[in-house]
């Protein structure tokens, strides 16, 4: 075993655990830019808001000022369940790879949902359960989500109806019917139960579906069903808000070991895994008190990042959601079925989109063999089969301790692994089958979906 002094796994104390949120857009100088109504193209208000989610939900969406949110005592009870989580020095991958590197991760799959998604659906439902609504509405691609916010709304005793994108519906069952066992309707988008649903099943009757047109189904049922709102997983402020938590546990075991990360890398759909782990990094570079590199990883077949447009774009297929800035390829976008359902929205975190558009952090796309490839070579060593989304950022992180082997430099290298494949594993025997195909959308693909972007 290599000497050092560092645990394999680094453990916080309950009493570590942070008792607060910290919102990283009170340390940037170039803020998000406001929400745009659909139909006024006027900055959102609140009361606009309060429409579709929980009133203190709104509150934590617009404030850009708060740096630090208490966490309600309640939810730091249902955290305690299964956080802190552990931080974990992969002593056997740096072995295997021959590197000089040290490679960290932080492990947000130790709970029944499998990721770390369940950090913002519990706080969701707890404002939901606080102001007296009866029920949620909410869309899932690759299931977390969905899986998460069952388990939340189950627990807080309030009903839930899930739209899950067609294709990952029919790819992974296992994670429907564990949202059924905790008493979510899940249906499959685009349905029949809504208008949006109807006119995209008209349109496209072979789709596959997008997170886009769940959006936009969930967001009709919840403004047409008394008591009801609208829940989302990603994307929004607030859940990048809520899920600091990664980023603040982090750093607190790192710097019990004195130890600062060199680079930092996350895999991005909607933001919500990256911008939780990179919070406070992010806030201490922004503030001037230290420098890493912070990469981003999102799939070659739905590049938003790193091939989008940063401009105004509707958040939904159905263009009756708020019209965000953010890097796009389109609401009109359907990305092909991978098996990373998780990063298949169009757009990106308005705060992240910022944050990358004044050069803070960088952005790869990679595609799904390559993905697997790094998630197989991760499983031998280190005993845990990792989601298809986090994997994007073992193979970068593979990659950057290449390098360091090449170069001789032994850098720290950090990345999120943000839940388990146990239910992923047909995509996994797609891989070993050697039928899984790499996607990757030509020039004209994308210009279809920017053409609508207003």
């Amino acid at each position: 075993m290599k000497e050092n002094k560092v645990p394999y796994k680094i453990y916080l104390d309950e009493s570590e655990m942070p008792e607060k949120w910290y919102n990283v857009r009170s340390d940037m100088t170039i803020k998000p830019p406001p929400l745009i109504h659909p139909g006024t193209r006027q900055p959102m208000t609140a009361a606009e808001l309060e429409g579709v989610f929980c009133a203190e939900l709104v509150r934590q969406e617009l404030d850009d000022n708060t740096a630090y949110f208490a966490i309600p005592e309640e939810i730091l009870s249902f955290y305690k369940m299964y956080r802190p989580s552990p931080l974990v020095r992969a002593y056997c991958l740096e072995e295997k790879l021959d590197t000089p590197a040290k490679i960290y991760y932080k492990f947000e799959g130790n709970n029944t949902s499998g990721s770390h998604k369940l950090n913002s659906a519990i706080a969701q439902a707890y404002y939901a359960k606080k102001q007296g609504l009866v029920g949620l509405t909410t869309e899932t691609g690759a299931g977390q989500w969905g899986t998460a916010l069952s388990m939340a709304c189950s627990y807080l005793g309030i009903d839930l109806e899930v739209f899950m994108v067609k294709g990952s519906y029919e790819q992974k069952p296992y994670r429907r019917e564990v949202m059924r066992t905790f008493g979510a309707k899940v249906t499959p988008s685009p349905s029949d139960q809504t208008g949006i649903g109807q006119k995209m099943r008209a349109e496209f009757p072979n789709t596959s579906g997008s997170l886009g047109c769940a959006i936009s189904e969930a967001v009709e049922k919840a403004v047409t069903t008394e008591g009801y709102r609208y829940v989302l997983g990603s994307v929004l402020n607030q859940v990048l808000l809520h899920q600091s938590i990664i980023g603040l546990e982090t750093k607190a075991a790192l710097d019990k070991f004195d130890i600062r990360p060199d680079i930092i890398i996350g895999c991005a759909g909607g933001g919500s895994n990256l911008g939780g782990l990179i919070a406070p990094f992010m806030g201490e570079k922004l503030r001037g008190e230290g420098d890493y590199r912070i990469i981003a990883v999102e799939p070659a077949s739905c590049p938003s990042l790193t091939r989008g447009k940063f401009a105004y774009d509707f958040c939904d297929t159905g263009m009756i959601c708020p019209l965000a800035k953010m890097y796009t390829l389109g609401s009109a976008f359907i990305p092909s079925p991978n098996h990373a359902g998780g990063l298949r929205y169009h757009g990106m975190s308005t705060t992240l989109s910022q944050l990358y558009d004044d050069g803070h952090m960088e952005a790869v796309a990679i595609t799904q063999n390559e993905v697997f490839t790094a998630a197989v070579e991760f499983a031998r060593v280190e005993g845990l089969i990792p989601a298809p989304e986090s994997s994007h950022a073992i193979k970068v992180a593979i990659d950057e301790a290449k390098k360091c082997k090449e170069t001789g430099e032994a850098k720290t290298i950090l990345f999120g692994l943000s839940g388990t494949g146990y239910f992923d594993l047909g995509a996994y025997q797609q891989y070993h089958d050697e039928t899984l195909s790499d996607y990757i959308p030509s020039d004209e693909d994308l210009a279809k979906g920017f053409a609508n972007i207003p």
